[in-house]
């Protein structure tokens, strides 16, 4: 299905779906772990969810846990599953031949006789697009895969672990059936889609995840506020995030340039929740309250989910889930910052009567107040000075 390039102003916002496109036939399920309803979601606890997998790839760091495991692969949504995570997030998109694979740049950068090339994932069939990095024969050697950093740099994709480009009904397959999949409908931001190809793509999609899911929790998130709106009419199984920057970039669509437009167009479509740039929270906690009082859930993606202290400054604000980098470090650090409250140790004083109840009562309320005090993080004077100027730092554009 080719794309077809149309003026802004001629984009339908799709109040009505066309009959053929829907889902309906499929009966709801209740996923294990969080509440997925049609009309809400709540966690049942504090999120951790994979960003990528067990993390994304940063080729120029110089940290070696940003390369540790080609993102969006097989092994990295394994490897992340070893640790006490809830959901690991990836990107998917539907090549030339209606296949859904899993991989996040708009294009894929390669060489050619000393030539560096660019081919859309959208363009390829899924054929070609596995014939990128590593093969599952190892005898066979697939085209070199390069990719293009944020200053425009070209680099080789060298991680210390490299796994296969892979469809998502591999990811299904082989990865922990207890994981949750958050899955990103990634689309290009310059480009802007017709309603037909957006429906044929998000078909697709769905075609793979009922056919495949069973009993694995299933969230839906997309920057692209119109396939987001349309997941949702298209199916009333799995809830629908509204990804955003929170404000931290501009864009010709006004829906995308903040936290209010973001509610907004989650209480007009439905759909359960947004999924904000961390630091869009931090420049606008106000929002917060805002956003859990309309009965949307929070969460939150970013460089700042990899630094623990503001991860559970986020716990404390009312955000219920973050996307991280550093799986181990993060749910660790989680586990001793946010610990679940114990059962009351209050023993028979003997006395009985209203005495004796009051008595037991003060007991109860001192050692739960003490219990709730051990569970509040001991920072070190380091933690202490990062979160003094966290904040400012953040709400200074």
């Amino acid at each position: 299905m080719a794309l077809k390039a149309v003026h802004v102003s001629d984009v339908p916002h799709f109040d009505q779906v066309p009959d053929n496109a829907s889902m309906a036939m499929y009966a709801n399920r209740c996923s294990i772990g969080a509440e997925l309803g049609w009309k809400a979601f709540r966690a049942s606890k504090f999120l951790v969810i994979g960003h990528r997998g067990s993390g994304m790839n940063a080729l120029q760091s110089s940290d070696r846990r940003m390369k540790a495991i080609k993102e969006n692969s097989i092994l990295s949504f394994n490897a992340a599953a070893k640790f006490p995570i809830d959901f690991v997030e990836f990107d998917v998109q539907v090549t030339r031949d209606y296949c859904p694979v899993i991989f996040h740049d708009d294009v894929i950068l390669s060489v050619d006789k000393g030539t560096v090339f660019e081919k859309r994932v959208t363009e390829l069939s899924l054929s070609e697009f596995l014939n990128y990095g590593p093969q599952q024969d190892p005898q066979t050697e697939g085209n070199c895969l390069l990719r293009k950093t944020k200053d425009g740099k070209i680099v080789n994709w060298n991680v210390e672990i490299d796994d296969r480009l892979c469809t998502l009904e591999e990811a299904f397959q082989k990865v922990e059936s207890s994981l949750g999949f958050n899955i990103e409908l990634k689309f290009d931001d310059h480009i802007v889609y017709d309603q037909s190809y957006l429906t044929g793509v998000l078909q697709a999609i769905l075609h793979v995840v009922f056919k495949n899911a069973k009993e694995r929790p299933i969230i839906f998130s997309s920057f692209q506020p119109d396939a987001a709106l349309l997941v949702r009419k298209l199916q009333a199984t799995y809830p629908v995030f509204f990804l955003t920057n929170g404000g931290n970039e501009l864009y010709h669509d006004v829906r995308r340039n903040s936290l209010e437009e973001a509610l907004k167009v989650c209480l007009e479509g439905g759909l359960q929740g947004i999924v904000s740039e961390v630091k869009g929270i931090f420049r606008n906690p106000g929002t917060v309250k805002k956003i859990r009082e309309s009965e949307v859930s929070l969460l939150t993606y970013g460089t700042l989910n990899n630094v623990a202290e503001a991860v559970y400054m986020q716990h404390l604000m009312g955000v219920e889930g973050v996307i991280v980098d550093l799986v181990q470090e993060i749910t660790e650090a989680m586990a001793e910052m946010i610990k679940p409250p114990a059962k009351p140790r209050a023993e028979a004083t003997g006395t009985t009567g209203e005495e004796g109840k009051e008595e037991e009562e003060g007991k109860v309320k001192e050692e739960e107040e003490e219990e709730e005090m051990d569970r509040k993080p001991q920072f070190s004077e380091r933690e202490l000075s990062f979160l003094m100027k966290l904040i400012p730092q953040l709400i200074d554009f």
